[in-house]
């Protein structure tokens, strides 16, 4: 992504963050459960604005890629 050049979407040329119920919707997962991750040490990096958490879209594609299974689904010997 080039961060450098503004656009009319990002005049400022920052990587956009997304908000707690962003990332939820977009994972598809309560915002509750994005809290307890971070409660846990789970879940992608994030900012803190005081009361704010903002979570980079490039973090969240490397936790995203992070959580791929790579074992292949058990076979359950039907078909």
């Amino acid at each position: 992504m080039d961060t450098e050049r503004g656009t009319a979407d990002n005049p400022w040329g920052l990587e956009p963050l997304l908000d707690v119920g962003e990332l939820a919707g977009y994972l598809g997962v309560p915002v509750s459960t994005v809290y307890d991750w971070r409660t846990r040490g789970l879940g992608p990096r994030a900012y803190r604005f005081g009361k704010h958490l903002k979570f980079a879209v490039s973090d969240v594609r490397i936790w995203v890629e992070q959580q791929r299974d790579t074992e292949p689904p058990a076979s359950s010997g039907r078909r």
